[in-house]
């Protein structure tokens, strides 16, 4: 996001215990005491929401926010870098546009870069670009991707042992389904027995919970209900493809 971009337009989810946890990791990370590290590195299994705590924070912070794609290579990651810092056409080497990196994120040392999906960059042999970002600008940096991400940079000891905040996504509980059915499922009740087997099937992905609360919406629009009941029998998401009846 350029210092011109008005900031990015998402349904608020600032509740939810994830991106309190996200924008707290980005705020150490912003106010560490001079002389600390400033990597941090937010991971969890997918559908635990990272992606929407990570937009959150990014319309507090007014951080630069990429999400590395499975084609990129260094000069991609490097220009998309600069292309949302607000250089509309970044040209050069690698080399080249890596000086331009650290310069415009150097220019604002409290602004923060997020990289989403970063196992990519790990696997590609590419994470060694972030450190020289970080290394040069100063700038907080916060790692966002799956699971195994720790245990990726373990691997790559000069960018671990500058991490200074790890922070563990976490399943959503009923007090964040309660709030994801007030965005998705605006003026239809829906009874807390029924929402907690909804996020139990879905294991507390927010992603499947959503799916789940949207399909509960259309019945609603299509019924006129005001009320989820309690034996609803519609799809309750849990991220398995519907099995072929037997015959």
């Amino acid at each position: 996001m350029n210092a011109n971009a008005p900031p990015v337009k998402t349904i608020t989810h600032a509740p939810l215990k994830n991106v309190v946890g996200c924008l707290s990791t980005v705020n150490r990370l912003i106010n560490r005491a001079p002389g600390l590290p400033g990597l941090g590195v937010m991971y969890s299994p997918s559908g635990y929401g990272k992606s929407w705590a990570s937009i959150y924070a990014q319309n507090k912070t007014g951080a630069v926010r990429v999400e590395v794609g499975e084609s990129w290579n260094r000069k991609t990651l490097l220009g998309a870098i600069l292309l949302e810092c607000g250089d509309p056409l970044p040209k050069g080497t690698a080399a080249t546009l890596m000086a331009e990196v650290i310069r415009s994120l150097g220019d604002n040392p409290m602004r923060p870069l997020f990289i989403d999906e970063a196992d990519k960059l790990v696997d590609k042999g590419m994470i060694e670009l972030v450190r020289e970002i970080h290394e040069h600008s100063q700038c907080p940096v916060l790692l966002i991707g799956e699971e195994l991400l720790p245990k990726k940079l373990q691997a790559v000891e000069r960018v671990h042992n500058r991490v200074l905040e790890w922070c563990m996504a976490q399943p959503c509980d009923l007090s964040d389904a309660q709030h994801l059915a007030k965005v998705y499922l605006p003026g239809v009740s829906i009874g807390d027995d029924l929402l907690e087997k909804a996020r139990a099937v879905a294991q507390g992905r927010a992603r499947r919970i959503v799916v789940t609360l949207s399909n509960m919406a259309e019945w609603a629009r299509g019924s006129g209900a005001k009320t989820i009941p309690a034996d609803w029998n519609g799809t309750l998401c849990n991220g398995e493809p519907p099995v072929r009846g037997r015959r």
